[in-house]
């Protein structure tokens, strides 16, 4: 339990900076043209500083990435929601910062998941696309205050047959024809001169598929965008059409890509390390051939834990050893002569004298004898609560270590930048006390994270990432 306490305690600390790594952040100095526009984004006007985020599970839900667009546009200034998938792509969809909203007569493609079984409609960065085959079909967007836009794009696949979207914003409707003599991927930006809260997409007469859209603040500051497939590997991200990628990220013009993935391949029921490098070094050649020059960060899998056996030997390494958790103790028996005494009170299980216990010390201070009362009605003992290894115990899959150290080979053999979530959240097991100890900050899941945990491993990037900002006298 100690040492849970102190990996927690060391996670939280000021990032430690050498030349190469500060706190969990390594390989820092390729962010450095990303960190220069930073630190001019506050307050000067133009094209926000763009920050584009794809991955998992941990990526759609923005818990980590709204917790981290609002420490950044608190800073700087908000420039805009950024990139979002079409529509309402999935159940349970809620994005922060805006409201979205989707009428009937829409089919659903994505990468992975239920809509990966639809052929029709190539996808782009988002791993989604919709699909109307009739005339009124609409979606619709509010932004919440802070994220009012003046610019906002859209992107779509223009094609043989296709119809038109008709684009309304402050009263205004502007119109996008798709109908073209070859299939491509298209994108249409409209600017306007005051901050606009809402937009609303409607289809006109033939069938219109529509892969992304975004709205952006072009008045300094920073853009966030978060576009994850729940269940997704970064493998699947291939399956996205290169022409749609390419173009998305011309039009939406990241300065910083995050890649986060990695959860899911640990989990797979087979690892294999060759396969999974191979797999990574594809996507990341990829990327950088449609994006160009555009720093890249590649954050390793979070600690996650599992109780199914099969987790233990899914890679081709040691066999994990188990995590201790807070179990309940049968009570202690009566001391004797105890008897004429009251009963001593339950200690809680983090009290400082059990710390001390521990470390072989004793307290400094005596306690009182307590008086000698008559003998009470006998009393119950309590449980008390404890840490131990369970009969079914936790532990975080074996499949996980190897795909860490092939991130972070990878990541130094093609200059990324390399994040250890792992480790800045206070090493393996730490899922334990981020689901058993309050405040909460995993679900009971033992992999994914709720609000509060959401803001403490943004907080925690963000702090590595400041520390490698500021050790440019390094670089």
């Amino acid at each position: 339990m100690i040492g849970l306490f102190a990996l927690a305690a060391a996670a939280a600390a000021a990032p430690a900076v050498t030349a190469d790594c500060a706190g969990g952040l390594c390989n820092y100095a390729v962010l450095r043209p990303y960190f220069d526009k930073l630190a001019a984004a506050r307050g000067s006007g133009g094209k926000p500083v763009h920050i584009l985020q794809i991955g998992d599970s941990h990526t759609a839900g923005d818990a980590i990435t709204g917790a981290w667009r609002d420490m950044l546009q608190a800073r700087y200034g908000s420039g805009g929601r950024g990139v979002m998938p079409p529509g309402k792509p999935f159940q349970g969809y809620n994005p922060r910062g805006v409201s979205v909203d989707m009428s009937g007569g829409w089919t659903i493609s994505s990468i992975f998941g239920p809509g990966s079984q639809n052929p029709r409609g190539a996808r782009g960065l988002s791993g989604f696309s919709i699909t109307s085959t009739a005339a009124g079909a609409r979606i619709g967007l509010t932004a919440s205050a802070l994220e009012t836009f003046n610019r906002f794009v859209i992107c779509a696949i223009a094609e043989p047959g296709a119809g038109t979207l008709a684009i309304s914003v402050g009263g205004e409707i502007e119109r996008m024809e798709l109908g073209s003599l070859i299939t491509r991927p298209e994108c249409k930006e409209m600017r306007f001169d005051r901050l606009q809260p809402a937009v609303s997409v409607v289809t006109e007469g033939g069938p219109v598929t529509i892969t992304s859209w975004a709205t952006f603040r072009d008045a300094g500051g920073v853009a966030l965008s978060n576009v994850g497939v729940v269940g997704s590997q970064f493998i699947h991200f291939s399956r996205n059409d290169d022409a749609v990628v390419a173009e998305e990220l011309r039009s939406y013009d990241p300065d910083l890509i995050v890649v986060a993935f990695g959860t899911n391949e640990g989990f797979a029921p087979r690892v294999n390390p060759q396969e999974y490098e191979i797999a990574l070094r594809s996507q990341i050649g990829r990327l950088r051939r449609l994006a160009g020059r555009v720093p890249i960060l590649l954050l390793g899998a979070p600690d996650a834990l599992s109780r199914r056996s099969e987790m233990l030997n899914n890679a081709p390494t040691a066999t994990p050893a188990p995590c201790i958790e807070p179990v309940t103790l049968p009570p202690l028996a009566a001391e004797p002569g105890a008897q004429g005494r009251p009963p001593e009170q339950p200690r809680a299980a983090d009290a400082i004298d059990d710390v001390l216990e521990a470390l072989g010390e004793q307290a400094a201070v005596a306690k009182p004898t307590p008086p000698l009362l008559p003998a009470p009605a006998a009393v119950a003992s309590q449980p008390r609560t404890g840490w131990a290894i369970t009969a079914r115990p936790l532990f975080p899959p074996a499949g996980l270590k190897v795909v860490r150290e092939v991130q972070r080979k990878v990541a130094r053999q093609l200059r990324l930048g390399f994040w250890d979530w792992e480790a800045r959240m206070g090493g393996r097991c730490t899922a334990v006390s981020w689901v058993k100890l309050q405040p909460t900050r995993m679900r009971p899941d033992y992999v994914h994270f709720n609000t509060a945990g959401g803001q403490e491993i943004a907080t925690r990037l963000q702090a590595d990432l400041d520390a490698a900002a500021n050790a440019g006298g390094r670089w």
